[in-house]
């Protein structure tokens, strides 16, 4: 895990409040989360035991909206860590310009270790828990680390059981048969894609002739080598959890994500390289994408980064004291809350669709998601030339401006 992941939040957060100069009691207000709410779920496992496993779910700051954030279901969580991430969906929301708050939940379970069924009782009995402090007004979640839209689903049916009425605006990320949006699936990994192009674009440059390198084949790693496969980039080098592969004249991307499916790791790939997840990090690229893990570029391997553009595909990747390292050596950082806010962007348009009932074709929804992309990349270009900082102060500053704005608005600061 690695450093307490709110003192990450609390630095971020105090670089920003500098640069604009914010007033201490404001800082004050941004660091607490506004509610946490910790809960027990006895859970009836199959052989008649009951097991009780704990859960959580943190609002951040609601200033700008309802709060909106995934739940995870992981063994090592905690209560800092959801109230962590849910800090950093408030930053994430606020500066794509949802109307939206920060929020996250999560439960301590190894879900590989449940059954299907166990899964489903854990589930409902988390929402019979939180369903109180959720809804389409209130407090939105959607899927995260080992959560999908099957879980979300069985979530969404709990609530509308328990509040009387159909509310398929209390979730996203779910199955598209139960309201579902297109394109949620590869969302995450667009978003990064569209956010690369335009810094490219800014630079002078195109995605033609370059290299790349991504650490974390899940989801948004794998999408993004096959984006950036079709848009001509030699992707050299992918990992996962079991090992990484190398090939310099590039990887045949539509092969190795097959491999992946049906093997279950890209480490077993033929003909090529075998390298170390450390060592994917550190090849002579001009793109780096972590999508995998926090806090894999510290100040111990920062200096060894040669890439040129790393797009934080992954949540926290990159420390405090390796971004200034990474910033002094001149390389472009696409910082988490914008490069993977493609997730949260989508969940958006899928909550509008569901309040208004009509539902949107794909090329909608990837034309939507590239206008809110390039608009915010825009936004956070001229905060790091208005203000000659790094890309990560820069989108927290056009974060924070809008919430600041609508706290004082509301009168609460």
């Amino acid at each position: 895990m690695g450093r307490n992941p709110y003192e990450i939040f609390l630095t971020q957060l105090e670089k920003g409040a500098k640069v604009l100069k914010l007033e201490d009691y404001v800082v004050e207000v941004l660091k607490e989360p506004e509610r946490v709410i910790e809960v027990s779920i006895p859970v009836k496992m199959d052989d008649g035991t009951v097991k009780v496993f704990k859960g959580w779910r943190s609002n951040h700051n609601t200033a700008l909206g309802p709060a909106k954030g995934g739940i995870r279901y992981h063994w090592e969580v905690t209560k800092e860590e959801v109230m962590a991430l849910s800090a950093w969906m408030s930053m994430k929301n606020a500066l794509m310009d949802l109307p939206y708050g920060g929020g996250k939940g999560g439960i301590r379970v190894n879900p590989k270790e449940l059954s299907e069924n166990e899964l489903e009782r854990l589930s409902r009995g988390f929402i019979d828990k939180i369903y109180k402090y959720i809804g389409p007004d209130q407090d939105v979640p959607a899927p995260d680390v080992y959560t999908n839209p099957k879980i979300m689903a069985w979530m969404m049916d709990e609530y509308e059981k328990l509040v009387g009425r159909k509310a398929p605006g209390v979730i996203t990320g779910k199955p598209l048969i139960v309201g579902g949006s297109e394109g949620r699936g590869h969302s995450t990994a667009l978003g990064g894609f569209f956010v690369l192009r335009e810094a490219l674009k800014v630079k002078g440059e195109s995605y033609e002739g370059k290299t790349a390198a991504i650490q974390g084949f899940g989801n948004a790693g794998s999408f993004m080598a096959k984006f950036l496969y079709e848009a001509g980039v030699k992707v050299v080098a992918v990992s996962d959890s079991k090992g990484g592969i190398y090939k310099a004249d590039g990887l045949p991307i539509p092969e190795v994500i097959k491999h992946k499916q049906e093997k279950g790791t890209v480490a077993t790939f033929p003909g090529v390289e075998t390298i170390s997840n450390e060592d994917v990090l550190l090849l002579d690229v001009d793109i780096l994408v972590p999508a995998a893990l926090e806090n894999v570029i510290t100040d111990k391997n920062a200096n060894d980064i040669k890439a040129r553009y790393v797009v934080e595909l992954a949540n926290g990747p990159v420390t405090p004291e390796a971004d200034e390292i990474l910033y002094s050596k001149d390389v472009f950082v696409l910082p988490d809350i914008l490069a993977n806010a493609g997730g949260v962007t989508v969940s958006y348009f899928e909550w509008v669709q569901n309040r208004m009932g009509y539902y949107w074709d794909l090329e909608e929804v990837e034309e939507k998601l590239d206008k809110k992309m390039s608009k915010a990349f825009r936004e956070v270009y001229e905060a790091m030339n208005e203000y000659k900082i790094g890309s990560r102060e820069a989108a927290y500053v056009v974060a924070l401006r809008r919430i600041v704005e609508a706290m004082k608005a509301r009168g609460i600061i």
